[in-house]
């Protein structure tokens, strides 16, 4: 069957140039055209389409305004197709990823090899009109869990942690963003974070997340102190792996582990090994299983380890690998994560409850 494709752009060369390519498709049917956010969302909800092909800077309706409304009324796949030279752009592609659109792709520049970019393009929007979404914001819904052992509300015992521990895919953005508001401020552990994010993109998302909460963020300098790093949040770079050395923070160009780097995998055995129990970690929505193998090691380490539940993920691809390899020691709703950490670390966190 088909996937049924909505295009809005506001741009008439490149709808047109949009345009051919899906067309080119035989697996793909262009149902629909908007060059404005507003007719997106009219389109979206008489046509419903399979995924929609998504545009930012958009007149008379942004698409982030465009996406908002999308996910929050009739929920289908959005693929970001934005420039990454803007930083206002950028920003708001993050927003829009934040809301619950899928993922983002840079507007073709006009100096890729031929063919590239329209490849990549197709690749991309068949894998995201397969992607159930549901509507947005997700952590608060629920469903019914057949597993009382995990979702249990026990809490986790309370001990001196040193860190948390944090890997995200698809649909990590907003996953990231809910769990690092819910920490209080006196939450005085520093965050590492790995994320998958489509390049160019990742290169301002850390300026873009310090404006999220009031926990600085940044990317790290290779050789920089952990401890150095209490209280803010640090993300791996893009295209380094990040890990944790003789108390120090390290940054590699070594080989990619599951067509990833940065990789979970690589951050969370660096902390199994270095780290052991005095690390929490917690692997979130994301396609791919990135990061399982690494939640198994700390748990064998004595590391607290949280998947992210099937309800309240994008896709629950990484989370799902590591609940099946018996990782996590506790599968948890995103809205339920912030507060099994401030639980679980409370000694730490600045004596909280």
């Amino acid at each position: 069957m088909k996937r049924r494709v909505l295009l809005v752009e506001d741009s008439a060369t490149v709808r047109g140039r949009l345009r051919e390519v899906l067309e080119s498709d035989p697996e793909l049917e262009l149902v629909g055209e908007a060059c404005d956010g507003k007719r997106a969302i009219e389109l979206c909800q008489e046509l419903r389409p399979d995924v929609v092909t998504m545009d930012m800077m958009l007149p008379v309706m942004s698409g982030l305004a465009a996406t908002e409304y999308i996910m929050a009324h009739c929920p289908t796949p959005i693929l970001i197709v934005s420039a990454s030279i803007n930083r206002g752009e950028v920003f708001k592609t993050y927003e829009a990823l934040a809301a619950g659109a899928v993922d983002v792709l840079e507007k073709p520049r006009g100096d890729e090899p031929d063919g590239s970019w329209e490849r990549k393009y197709l690749q991309t929007l068949k894998l995201v009109s397969r992607i159930r979404v549901i509507t947005h914001p997700r952590a608060r819904l629920r469903r019914p869990d057949p597993d009382p052992v995990q979702r249990s509300s026990e809490p986790p015992p309370q001990r001196e942690y040193g860190l948390v521990a944090i890997g995200a895919s698809t649909g990590g953005p907003g996953a990231i963003v809910e769990v690092l508001r819910g920490l209080p401020p006196e939450f005085r552990l520093p965050v590492l974070i790995v994320l998958h994010i489509s390049e160019p993109f990742g290169s301002a998302f850390a300026d873009w997340l310090d404006t999220q909460t009031a926990r600085p963020v940044a990317y790290p300098s290779d050789g920089d102190l952990l401890s150095a790093a209490s209280g803010r949040v640090v993300m791996a770079p893009p295209g380094r792996h990040m890990t944790v050395q003789n108390g120090r923070l390290r940054l590699t160009r070594e080989a990619e582990r599951h067509s990833c780097r940065p990789s979970v995998d690589v951050l969370f055995e660096s902390l199994a090994h270095e780290c052991g129990s005095t690390t929490a970690a917690c692997l979130l929505t994301g396609m791919g299983r990135d990061g399982a193998a690494g939640l198994l090691a700390l748990k064998r380490a004595g590391a607290l380890t949280i998947a992210q539940d099937e309800a309240s993920c994008v896709v629950y691809g990484m989370p799902r690998e590591a609940v099946l390899l018996n990782a996590a020691q506790r599968v948890l709703p995103l809205s339920e994560i912030a507060p099994t950490l401030r639980r679980a670390t409370g000694q730490r966190a600045g004596g909280l409850p």
